[in-house]
């Protein structure tokens, strides 16, 4: 039976392997650097031995002349092959970072869910960057042994007692280098979940820094994100602290390994068994193998904490999707005929809704949650528990969500604007083939672009914080209405702006609409009394249905729900 590979080693497996190309070239190179550095000690060994020792000034020269070639060559080797494992590094690292937005970005959702988007940006950053790391840990790693067994050959050719002494106790550090790194792994582990969170808690407190200033929160935005981020902070020192102690051990152990190798060469150097050059070889190639030992040391911290990090990336990357995909796409052409069926989901229960294709229908909600599972259920970012929504006679479940939505727009009370000028914005919602005019004027937007210095051109900072809450409002709905989709549902567009705005507004919509399904769920009195028909949503079900001023007149519930 196949052993299953853990979500995080695969991870892992697959990053070295997408680069795999310039790891390979990195370790020849990095091997051939190392080589020649094995080469010095031995070849100073030979010039004592074959030029100093006889006097031999023209053996001094050849054997200087060949030291400056290796030296050349260790070089070159070194400057291309460190070039070639960053470039794995980095270019994994960004492949990373392109899927994971990829997979967050998927229509399927489920990627987000219950992870704040800071922490999200912290795993398609510090994660990403930690595991495209381990290409070049590999890189180096290769190369670090190619140096030890060279080592460990001309040490067995000097003396072989010296020789089994090198690969039999570097085995044996590797292992110790290993167990040491456990502890780092966890630690490393519970430092990126802490300053992910910490990323999370910033992000969300500086979109709701206007808010939080309107309601008087600061001080307790502050208390919250100052124990944070001390939460943050400990776990960093203690994932420092371990790697501290995890590289202080192997380096002792590795210094007295190294001093163990230079006495017993010291003593057969005496006893007569090797020569002086030889001697002089043996405590070189000692010295020289604390430098492949502390890159093991390194490159087993870069372990441990690549794999902390490849297993926060898997975790994101194997989201389980919040909806299926279907193979059908939308019937062609769209009529915009909507229904929900017994349809379950948070605050509704089993209720049953026809929207006629090219009706414009309000829908208040005595309940918040029940208007907020009802656009889910339209976005489709959840599916219901029981029941079913279609689209023109077909259940969404069959519908492929991506070409679904590029029928059905859902436009969220809190949607985000985007950094960039206004024109930009409202480009954003439909192909830039349209002229965004009409949606300007009809959502009032005009008047926001009037008032900024450039018009249309002007900048907009990020989330749109440079315009008012009302403005913000108006752009959002614009960009909505510049989509043209067949079918709209649009939430509380309206809550930011004044009353008379708010009546121009619905008159604009109705205009614009005409002819379109269009769903708008508000309690607004304005909005609704400028829709063709208006259902209530109580007790999540729809409970009446008819004209605005009929409900008005004839249900004390609706009355209550949009005029009190």
């Amino acid at each position: 039976m196949r052993t299953k590979v853990p979500p995080g080693r695969d991870v892992l497996l697959r990053t070295v392997r997408s680069r795999g190309r310039d790891v390979a070239t990195g370790a020849v190179l990095g091997a051939g650097h190392q080589f020649g550095e094995a080469l010095v000690p031995v070849l100073i060994g030979l010039v004592i031995d074959r030029a100093v020792a006889g006097g031999d000034g023209g053996a001094l020269l050849f054997w200087l002349g060949v030291l400056a070639v290796v030296y050349v060559g260790l070089s070159v080797s070194f400057r291309f092959g460190a070039r070639a494992g960053e470039r794995a590094a980095e270019q994994a690292a960004h492949e990373l970072r392109v899927a994971l937005v990829r997979r967050v970005l998927d229509p399927r959702g489920g990627a987000e869910r219950g992870r704040l988007p800071g922490e999200l940006a912290n795993i398609a950053t510090e994660d990403a960057k930690r595991v495209g790391a381990v290409n070049m840990a590999v890189m180096t790693g290769m190369s670090a042994l190619t140096g030890l067994l060279v080592s460990a050959v001309a040490l067995l050719r000097i003396s072989v007692p010296l020789g089994l002494l090198v690969l039999l106790g570097t085995p044996l550090l590797l292992w110790l280098g290993h167990l040491l790194s456990k502890p780092l792994e966890r630690r490393s582990e519970a430092e990126q979940e802490q300053a992910a969170h910490a990323s999370g808690v910033a992000a969300d407190l500086v979109s709701g820094l206007r808010v939080l200033k309107g309601i008087g929160a600061q001080a307790a935005a502050v208390e919250r994100y100052r124990r944070t981020s001390r939460a943050s902070l400990g776990a960093t020192v203690r994932a420092a602290r371990a790697e501290a102690w995890q590289s202080g051990v192997v380096l002792t152990l590795t210094g007295v390994f190294i001093a163990v190798v230079a006495l017993i060469g010291g003593r057969l150097a005496l006893a007569g068994d090797i020569t002086l050059g030889q001697l002089v070889s043996a405590v070189g190639l000692a010295l020289f193998l604390l430098g492949p030992l502390e890159v093991f040391a390194w490159v087993n911290a870069e372990f441990a904490q690549g794999r902390a990090s490849a297993a926060r990336v898997a975790a994101v990357l194997d989201a389980e999707p919040a909806v299926p995909s279907g193979p059908a796409g939308p019937a062609d052409p769209v009529r915009g005929g909507l229904r929900l069926r017994g349809v379950s989901l948070g605050a509704l229960r089993e209720a049953d809704l026809d929207v006629r294709p090219g009706e414009l229908l309000g829908v208040a909600s005595t309940d918040p949650a029940a208007a907020q599972a009802l656009l889910d259920c339209f976005g489709r970012t959840a599916d219901p528990d029981a029941g079913v929504v279609e689209l023109d006679g077909v259940p969404f479940p069959d519908l492929d969500p991506a070409r679904l939505r590029t029928v059905v727009l859902v436009a969220a009370h809190d949607a985000d604007l985007f950094e960039g000028t206004l024109d930009d914005n409202i480009a954003a919602g439909g192909d830039g083939s349209r002229d965004a005019g009409r949606a300007l004027a009809a959502a009032c937007a005009d008047e926001v672009a009037r008032a900024l210095p450039l018009g249309t051109a002007t900048g907009i900072t990020e989330g749109g914080r440079s315009l008012s809450g009302g403005q913000r409002q108006r752009v959002v709905l614009a960009r909505a209405l510049a989509a043209e989709r067949p079918v709209l549902v649009v939430h509380d567009p309206t809550t930011a702006v004044d009353a008379v705005t708010e009546a121009r507004i619905a008159a604009g919509l109705r205009e614009h609409r005409r002819g379109r399904t269009t769903l708008v769920v508000t309690n607004s009195p304005a909005l609704l009394s400028a829709t063709d028909r208006v259902v209530l949503l109580d007790g999540g079900r729809v409970t009446a249905d008819g004209a605005h001023g009929d409900l008005v007149h004839d249900d004390a519930t609706y009355r209550t729900a949009v005029l009190a």
